[in-house]
């Protein structure tokens, strides 16, 4: 009988760092589902969404580059949809039930393998009302304002960009208030391994413990 892996969301705001927990998880032995990652893969792959997306914001969001191989303007699309709340809900409706479906197939392949822990990285996990199909929640959290300084510095936007996004994102304290377990990345790459260590200890506890009630 396939046994299912324990399934673990892993969230923040922007430039709090998550990516880099799930990346630490991932050398440490946890599968990882990159949700943002998906979506974006499918914005360029899949036939619905881009047909959805060019009536959301009109056809010239995309085009072919030198190659011929399709793009996308991302920062055209993120400049309408942090300004108008219903375009945003209108562009999460149309991808995030895909994104979901590519989980559960993730989700099933885990249980075939015989994963133990399966995290689900993704910027909106709360929002999207992914966390209640998971059994445990970390949430990466930061300094606002070095939050906003990373996320300048990789090229998210400006100053006043970013600041937008940020705004509407759920506050860092509210995720905090649902977390099962926080990571603090306001130190050093040691100081923030040292804390992945210890949840992931945690964690496979959890998973062994699931293993011994199946």
């Amino acid at each position: 009988m396939e046994r299912l892996p324990l399934l673990v969301g892993v969230t923040g705001g922007i430039g709090s760092g998550k990516s880099t927990v799930c990346t630490m998880l991932a050398e440490m032995g946890c599968e990882l589902f990159e949700a943002d990652r998906t979506a974006r893969d499918m914005q360029l792959e899949d036939p619905e969404v881009i047909r959805g997306i060019e009536e959301l914001f009109g056809r010239e969001v995309y085009c072919r580059d030198a190659s011929g191989k399709l793009a996308i303007d991302r920062k055209a699309i993120a400049s309408v949809v942090f300004s108008d709340p219903e375009k945003l809900a209108a562009l999460n409706r149309l991808i995030h039930p895909k994104v979901r479906e590519a989980f559960v197939r993730e989700v099933k392949r885990c249980a075939r393998e015989g994963k133990d822990i399966l995290c689900k990285e993704a910027a909106i996990l709360f929002e999207s009302g992914a966390d209640r199909e998971l059994d445990r929640i970390i949430v990466v959290a930061a300094n606002n304002g070095l939050r906003l300084e990373r996320a300048v510095k990789r090229g998210m936007g400006s100053r006043e960009e970013v600041l937008k996004r940020m705004q509407v994102q759920w506050p860092q304290e509210r995720l905090i208030e649902r977390a099962h377990y926080v990571i603090f990345n306001d130190g050093t790459l040691e100081e923030l391994r040292s804390q992945v260590e210890q949840v992931y200890r945690s964690l496979m506890s959890l998973a062994s413990c699931q293993r011994k009630d199946d």
